[in-house]
């Protein structure tokens, strides 16, 4: 589906105005622009959750992530951010609820639909003993391109994360933030449709951060869909829409502006309704939202905290 065709509002658009409304799920905040349409949804989430040896991983996780945008999956370490991508991916069944990605069950799909998923893990995957070039080539052999195609684009992937100099070099002898790139490179070289980068810049120095945001952003150009989770919060900024999760829930969901507000950032401030045990209404404060009492437990500790902070 061509940009014209969708009907998002563009990343300009994200002052627009938005309505705060409270979800399902109890000290969870969804944020919604108003209006939203939207002609096709590359991944819907609804009441998800994931459970390890009797702890909760993700619980009841609802999300739609419209296709053609850029969403950031931001929280701090171990807030279920992984467990979420894995659940998208269908390396992971959920315990309860249910994912669709493309128009299936992820742990179903055909491979015409895998092949239109890239996913860049968390932890180095590809194999030590190849080379650059050859790790990119397998990959791409993989996915079903053909040589000529293969030849230009793992020149071209190599070339983006500026590997192309050490192509002949074993990956063991890489780097961990050369080994970071080497996995960004192979997730990209078929050009999928649907991008999911487990903390891709992790590692990265702060000129790479910028070539893989600007790399992201030409392919939402294409209709590219990015999945992309980090621990930088500064990092929202580059995003279309937000999640914010913390303790496998969902806090909040709207675009970066919408989220500055809700810090306080933005007069006026917005108010927040929380549904847990009756319907509470609380209004942020614009100069220090970390006092403010007022402001749920939840989104105080794991959240506004986190955030106040890490933006400093």
């Amino acid at each position: 589906m061509g940009a014209a065709e969708r009907r998002y509002p563009p990343a300009s658009a994200r002052g627009a105005r938005c309505v705060l409304v409270a979800s399902g799920v109890a000290g969870t905040t969804a944020m919604r622009s108003h209006p939203i349409e939207s002609t096709q949804v590359a991944v819907r989430m609804v009441g998800v959750g994931k459970r390890y040896n009797g702890h909760d991983a993700v619980s009841g996780l609802d999300l739609e992530i419209p296709a053609g945008r850029v969403i950031g999956v931001i929280g701090p370490s171990g807030a279920g951010k992984t467990t979420t991508i894995r659940l998208i991916t269908g390396s992971l069944a959920p315990t309860s609820g249910t994912v669709e990605v493309l128009g299936g069950a992820p742990g179903k799909l055909k491979r015409r639909a895998r092949e239109r998923m890239g996913y860049l893990p968390q932890k180095f995957s590809l194999y030590p003993d190849l080379s650059v070039l050859e790790n990119v080539d397998f990959v791409a052999s993989l996915y079903g391109l053909v040589f000529f195609r293969r030849f230009r684009r793992r020149k071209a992937v190599l070339q983006l994360v500026d590997l192309w100099s050490v192509r002949g070099r074993r990956a063991s002898a890489l780097s961990g933030g050369m080994q970071r790139r080497l996995e960004l490179a192979a997730a990209l070289v078929h050009e999928p449709d649907l991008l999911i980068l487990d903390e891709p810049t992790a590692g990265l120095d702060p000129l790479l951060r910028r070539v893989v945001w600007d790399e992201v952003h030409r392919l939402r150009e294409r209709g590219v869909t990015a999945i992309v989770t980090t621990q930088y919060v500064t990092e929202a900024e580059e995003c279309d829409l937000v999640v914010l999760i913390s303790e496998g829930r969902r806090i909040a969901f709207g675009t970066p502006d919408e989220l500055a507000a809700i810090l306080g950032r933005l007069s006026p401030a917005p108010t927040v309704h929380v549904v847990e045990g009756g319907d509470h209404s609380f209004k942020l404060g614009r100069k220090d939202p970390v006092r403010q009492s007022a402001i749920h437990a939840d989104i105080q500790k794991h959240i506004v905290t986190w955030i106040t902070a890490g933006a400093k």
